[in-house]
């Protein structure tokens, strides 16, 4: 089977990899997005999937389009005659002109019709659900919106955030992607009922914004779903990098230190109390959170900020 690979982040590059391993598939072409400018220095980077191929010398065409909206595009993919084109992350919708190549199947890290869209991860982990899971669906115009394929799910444990997931996730689509591709021809599309269909947004750095004033528990399903990125923070800039539930009971005062600890500090929320352990305050590195509440002398019945 000859691949066009589509794919970006360390999400599809273990795609990527099941599908090189496999001797049944032969990848003649990776499209990811462009190298970026990343840091205070704004260093040219390139996507993960693209830094994994050259660091193994992996001999896979790399193509990088700023748009596939182009004839350009549209003739490069079109002259490889791809029996099929894979897409995982890949950070674009892909044109119409391009879903006519070949059968283009989508590898999205929920269970549709449910968070479709952007960020389906952090989602699922905001909503608090019982299972993750990949659905492989054929591509169409609209957004995760295509006939499905196959499922792999998994159950959500108590201690899994945003990057356990993504892992565990990429693992079952890398799967996924082989059995979908081996019995193509014998799989009967399911549709999407779109009266189920729920839709998730782009994750923003605004999203990372929590407060005392809510439950305890609320704050550690933002602090799972938005690890490492925004990740959570307070509205006076402190960033909550290291955190657990410590209870979810009634607390009369929010924000208070309720308990100092030798793992970190306890601090009421509106409802039931969080342990701090890593924090960092605004243009400072990281620190124990104990550091940090004895640079500000403050002790047990003190407001944290």
């Amino acid at each position: 089977m000859r691949i066009v690979f589509m794919g970006t982040p360390a999400y599809a590059t273990t795609i990527l990899e099941a599908l090189l391993k496999n001797s049944d598939c032969e990848v003649i072409l990776l499209v990811t997005q462009e190298d970026k400018p990343v840091g205070r220095k704004q260093t040219l980077t390139p996507p993960h999937i693209k830094a994994w191929l050259l660091e193994h010398d992996l001999h896979v065409e790399i193509y990088q389009p700023k748009s596939l909206r182009t004839e350009e595009a549209h003739i490069k993919i079109a002259q490889l005659k791809p029996d099929y084109i894979v897409v995982a992350a890949y950070g674009q919708i892909l044109p119409k002109n391009i879903l006519s190549i070949a059968p283009c199947i989508n590898l999205h890290a929920s269970l549709l019709p449910k968070y479709r869209g952007a960020s389906p991860i952090q989602s699922t982990l905001l909503a608090n659900e019982t299972y993750a899971g990949v659905t492989s669906m054929l591509m169409e115009e609209g957004l995760d919106t295509g006939a499905m394929l196959g499922f792999s799910y998994l159950k959500i444990k108590p201690e899994h955030n945003a990057p356990m997931l993504f892992d565990l996730l990429a693992d079952a689509a890398a799967k996924l992607i082989i059995m979908t591709l081996q019995n193509f021809p014998l799989l009967a599309p399911l549709g999407q009922v779109s009266a189920n269909a729920t839709h998730c947004k782009k994750i923003k750095k605004e999203d990372g914004l929590v407060s005392f004033d809510q439950s305890a528990q609320s704050i550690v399903t933002r602090y799972k779903a938005l690890t490492p990125w925004p990740g959570v923070f307070l509205d006076s800039g402190l960033k909550l990098l290291d955190l657990e539930l410590y209870s979810d009971g009634e607390e009369t005062l929010s924000g208070v230190i309720k308990e100092i600890k030798a793992e970190g500090v306890v601090v009421t929320c509106k409802k039931g109390a969080l342990l701090l352990k890593t924090l960092q305050p605004i243009s400072k590195n990281a620190m124990n959170a104990l550091d940090y509440i004895r640079g500000k002398r403050l002790n047990s019945g003190y407001t944290l900020v």
